[in-house]
């Protein structure tokens, strides 16, 4: 069964999931907050299982334009419903609206609650209740500016829940995100890697399933695997294939530090629980005390910014030292994620680009600083053993 499918996503980041897709071998259409497709349910198991940077996996049931409670009502009723939904499914509606006349978002729910019952009595000839007792097909109403989109979510738990993360830290990066601040730099497998505020490891845990191409919702279940017209036979087919794509053979050179010693605890519990506690180098280490020889290396951090620390001028003094610390690394290409829109001129460095991007609901900058790579790495070896 072919269905019209949207991954969603955090703003900012539509490209990046977009072209994750167009990598797995789809043909998309992104638009904001949202990246649509086409594709039947063993897309539906592989974009869930792949998609890195999405939060969740919909079926599109229907769209429509509605500005009356009766209009939305006879449009969703008239929606086979009976084809995705079996008799004993429990459906809840959630909604939301924006510019609409239907701003009621309780009544839209209730409206297409009661649509979708109707539908589902005449078509199994119910004169009772539905008994809502079986698998759960999450669905939502949403309406903009009049147009009403009829969504079903495959996911069940956000795509960031990756299932490693048994302890976080206070601000902890959304396992999506920090994959898509992995991914929107000029990182390879092959190159050194560094994190130097790893807080409970998400970042330094995403580049390395991403080096190991290891599929991020490997760990995990999603809610339409409940459901009985997807076929357990084909979601194992799925994950089976999943599995032989990783590469545990490429030697991974990623390490992460933090000043905090409780957090590299953390770290090393969640690195361990994603299988990759081999593949990350984790170090109690202040900013101002590393030092490295590598060369044509990338790092990531998301250092702690005044309104996480509630302290301005410590998160100041910190991007002064990370300054005195990274600038001289010319090889090495750095990237930073911070809310502090002034953090260039403590950095000691204006940033080669920027790029907006939403931490939840934190208007944030991703500041990237190019290196220039060493091409002759001989003539560097004669260097150093001179």
């Amino acid at each position: 069964m072919k269905f019209k499918l949207m991954a969603t996503c955090a703003a900012g980041i539509e490209a990046l999931v977009g072209k994750e897709m167009r990598d797995l071998g789809y043909e998309v259409q992104v638009e904001n907050g949202r990246v649509r497709f086409t594709g039947d349910e063993t897309d539906i198991i592989k974009t869930n299982l792949w998609l890195r940077t999405a939060d969740r996996i919909k079926i599109i049931v229907d769209e429509f334009d509605a500005q009356t409670f009766d209009e939305l009502f006879e449009q969703t009723t008239a929606i086979a419903w009976d084809k995705m939904l079996p008799m004993d499914a429990a459906f809840p509606v959630e909604g939301r609206s924006r510019n609409s006349k239907l701003h009621s978002v309780p009544d839209s729910q209730a409206i297409v609650k009661k649509a979708i019952v109707n539908e589902l009595s005449t078509a199994y000839h119910r004169h009772t209740r539905l008994p809502e007792t079986g698998a759960e097909f999450p669905l939502e109403v949403a309406i903009n500016k009049d147009h009403v989109m009829l969504t079903m979510d495959t996911t069940g738990s956000s795509l960031f829940k990756r299932g490693y993360r048994v302890e976080k830290g206070t601000a902890p990066l959304k396992e999506n995100m920090a994959a898509a601040l992995v991914m929107l730099t000029s990182w390879y497998p092959e190159m050194p890697f560094l994190d130097p505020f790893c807080g409970s490891g998400t970042i330094p845990i995403e580049a390395a399933m991403i080096g190991r191409n290891i599929a991020p919702g490997f760990n995990r279940d999603f809610i339409c695997e409940q459901w009985p017209w997807i076929d357990g036979d084909m979601v194992q087919k799925v994950r089976d294939d999943a599995d032989s794509k990783a590469d545990y053979d490429i030697e991974l050179d990623i390490s992460a530090s933090d000043i905090d010693g409780n957090m590299i605890e953390i770290s090393k519990r969640n690195a361990e629980e994603a299988g990759l506690l081999a593949d990350i180098h984790f170090k109690q280490l202040a900013v101002a005390d590393f030092k490295t020889d590598k060369v044509n290396g990338v790092i990531v951090g998301n250092p702690p910014y005044g309104q996480r620390m509630s302290d301005e001028e410590h998160a100041h003094e910190l991007y002064k030292q990370m300054g005195k610390v990274f600038n001289p690394l010319t090889s090495w290409s750095k990237y930073f994620l911070t809310s502090d829109l002034d953090f260039e001129k403590y950095y000691g460095a204006k940033a080669t680009k920027r790029r907006k991007l939403y931490n939840g609901s934190i208007r944030t900058d991703y500041f990237q600083f190019w290196g220039k790579k060493v091409r002759d790495l001989s003539s560097l070896d004669q260097i150093r053993t001179k």
